[in-house]
């Protein structure tokens, strides 16, 4: 009999957080939810200190394409709150690019962010959640994997797709140890990221996505956290689709 809990409610009280890329839309909605769910999260990125106005809410710059970094935060967390929880993997970044027209230059920018992003972070943290017995690892995959792009170019669509299927091997592997992994594949979120291409080929909501508008950061936030939280304690190796019903599998 696996000694793992059976679900409970969505609830992350007493529980620390890491959260990547987490000035970005969906990043500072997970990060403000988790907080508000009851967790003690340490939101990082890249870019400077957001402010944000709580007390169960610690900001770490934090480099996600660099290992080194990636083992320091970690173990730096793990000696500071004794354990880490949840690892949630929101950093990313676009390319709108076609297959023609992108260069090596943007390939490897895009990969080392989307991909390397991921697994660096992952691969240290996969030990010490293995050690506690528990842990959850929700990355953000997109449904431009899934569909061949939306209005994202083919390097996008190729790191996100080798995020799916690492999770996928990361929640095989760790299933036995209670390392639980997952993905979260949005559809059109209003964020800046998304902003930044909605010029081009957008999808317009009312033609493309049944319920009618475009994704917010919280309709994300609020997946992650059951995710991460014990609601979602029979659940791992998951791709959890949010985007409107724009895809139905």
């Amino acid at each position: 009999m696996s000694h793992l809990p059976v679900s409970g409610p969505a609830r992350m009280d007493g529980k620390v957080a890491l959260v990547t890329g987490a000035t970005g839309g969906i990043g500072k909605a997970t990060v403000l939810t988790l907080a508000e769910a009851g967790a003690t999260v340490i939101a990082t990125d890249i870019a400077g200190d957001p402010q944000f106005e709580s007390n169960k809410i610690v900001y770490r710059t934090y480099d996600v394409t660099s290992r080194d970094e990636s083992r320091s935060i970690i173990s730096e967390t793990k000696k500071q709150y004794g354990s880490i929880d949840a690892l949630v993997l929101c950093a990313g970044t676009i390319s709108h690019k076609h297959l023609t027209d992108s260069t090596d230059e943007e390939w490897r920018s895009i990969l080392d962010v989307n991909l390397m992003g991921v697994v660096n972070p992952v691969r240290e943290i996969f030990p010490v959640m293995a050690e506690q017995g528990m842990g959850k690892i929700v990355a953000l995959g997109s449904i431009a994997s899934k569909i061949g792009g939306v209005a994202s170019g083919p390097s996008y669509v190729a790191a996100k797709s080798a995020v799916h299927g690492l999770m996928k091997w990361v929640a095989k592997a760790g299933a036995d140890k209670g390392v639980y992994a997952s993905v979260i594949a949005p559809g059109p979120v209003e964020t800046p990221m998304w902003e930044s291409v909605t010029q081009r080929t957008a999808p317009s909501p009312n033609g493309n996505v049944p319920l009618g508008r475009y994704g917010q950061p919280e309709d994300i936030a609020q997946a992650i956290l059951f995710l991460c939280s014990p609601a979602s304690n029979w659940i791992t190796g998951t791709v959890l689709d949010v985007n409107g019903g724009m895809l139905m599998d």
